[in-house]
């Protein structure tokens, strides 16, 4: 997985290419907490995401509440295939997917 960080004023975006999976998603979740607390929003892309396992659905969970008290995560470009993930898990209910 490769991670690519860029900050703006009010929101983050993280790239994420590569599969959120248990080998990754701690360094996904150690990139979530490395952030300022006051962020507003977190946008991830998942436009080079191919693949997420339970482990990434549980660092993107608590990115999620995290996040609720100060902002908002937003997932962009999520492709069929991972976004039949979340509809499977209910994470579509979850979380912001644009």
């Amino acid at each position: 997985m490769k991670l690519t960080h860029t900050p703006g004023p009010t929101a983050h975006t993280i790239a994420i290419e590569g599969s959120v999976d248990t080998v990754t998603a701690p360094e996904l979740e150690a990139a979530i907490a490395a952030l300022p607390a006051t962020l507003e929003r977190l946008i991830l892309d998942f436009a080079a995401v191919d693949y997420v396992s339970s482990a990434g659905l549980r660092v993107l969970l608590a990115a999620d509440q995290r996040l609720s008290a100060s902002g908002a995560l937003i997932l962009r470009n999520v492709n069929p295939d991972v976004r039949e993930v979340f509809e499977m898990t209910g994470f579509d209910e979850l979380l912001t997917l644009e």
